[in-house]
């Protein structure tokens, strides 16, 4: 950096000005850099629902080869739903407590900054005291310390069991906090309002938990059914389809996952599952509302001839993946 030759008062003054300068430019950075993380968590809940069940997917199809019954698969699906969500509790653990590890570690940084500055403060009695031991060290041999640690040396980096303990510690409380929290969530119960649909709409409602999964759904819906219409009598789960919001939903998938991640559908949101009458034509999807249509129950074999017309032709496989950004029932 080249040296300022002027006079020495004009020296001082661009002195302050470069550091007021570089003062500036820090705090610009640290804004940046404060938006950049902001932009990276919304994108990572965007991508959270997406991303979890397509593992989970990709682990049923690599866990299943040749001919398995149908209770083999149920049982590997719920195995892998259940593995998948323990792994993205972990991951929120370790979020939550590298959090709280910094908010200590700034809280001990402040109050070391305290304490040397009232260190160096000014006390009239610390010099006496120091000149009353002076006088006595003269009456008796002067012992001589040992070496210590220096407090005020920064040991974090080093390993320590004390600390590491505590850090399990408190991230296996921040996890069963976690896992009653969804527990309580998935306990809850909604009332379900679907519609049988045969060309035309029979409704009807039944109460679910948000845990339970849309297969557990379609059994009870069947239950219901049975008694008014003759084709479901000997019908199974297997044999039934559930329409939400024009999409084809799988059978594993399970009310708490549309709602904690405010899913949307191609005509309204897939976490909503009561009805509203005044749906308009065309909605804003990135604006959330509690307004959706019934879910509608179908048999796969009325749809496999039927699929060409409206509004089957309408219906297609969800896909996570595939954001919607206007409802529409057109």
């Amino acid at each position: 950096m080249a040296q300022y030759k002027g006079a020495a008062s004009e020296a001082g003054r661009a002195m302050q000005l470069m550091k007021k300068r570089e003062k500036e430019r820090e705090q610009l950075e640290q804004l940046k850099q404060k938006i950049a993380e902001d932009n990276m968590v919304k994108s990572n809940i965007d991508k959270k629902f997406s991303a979890h069940y397509d593992a989970v997917e990709a682990e049923l199809k690599s866990s299943t080869v040749g001919l398995v019954t149908l209770n083999d698969m149920k049982a590997k699906q719920e195995a892998l739903v259940k593995e998948r969500e323990k792994q993205l509790a972990k991951k929120e653990q370790s979020k939550e407590l590298q959090l709280k590890l910094e908010k200590q570690k700034e809280k001990k940084r402040k109050e070391e900054q305290k304490r040397k500055i009232a260190s160096l403060s000014f006390n009239p009695e610390d010099e006496e005291e120091e000149e009353e031991d002076e006088e006595e060290e003269q009456d008796y041999p002067v012992k001589k310390k040992k070496l210590g640690k220096n407090p005020d040396v920064d040991t974090s980096f080093l390993p320590d069991r004390d600390r590491e303990e505590e850090e399990n510690r408190l991230r296996e409380e921040l996890r069963q906090e976690w896992e009653l929290k969804q527990e309580k969530i998935k306990n809850e119960e909604i009332e379900i309002t679907f519609s049988y649909w045969d060309g035309s709409g029979h409704r009807k409602t039944v109460k679910m938990k948000k845990g339970n999964t849309i297969q557990n759904f379609l059994q009870k819906a069947l239950e219901v059914l049975r008694k008014d219409f003759s084709e479901l009598r000997s019908a199974g789960v297997e044999q039934l389809m559930y329409i939400k919001e024009d999409l084809i939903i799988p059978h594993h998938h399970s009310f708490y996952d549309f709602i904690v991640t405010k899913a949307r559908g191609k005509s309204g949101p897939l976490f909503s599952f009561d009805v509203h009458d005044d749906i308009r034509l065309v909605n804003d999807a990135t604006v959330e509302k509690d307004e959706s249509h019934a879910g509608k129950v179908v048999l796969r074999s009325w749809y496999e001839k039927n699929k060409h017309i409206f509004p089957a032709s309408r219906w297609e496989p969800y896909d996570p993946e595939k954001k919607w950004d206007k409802y529409t029932i057109r």
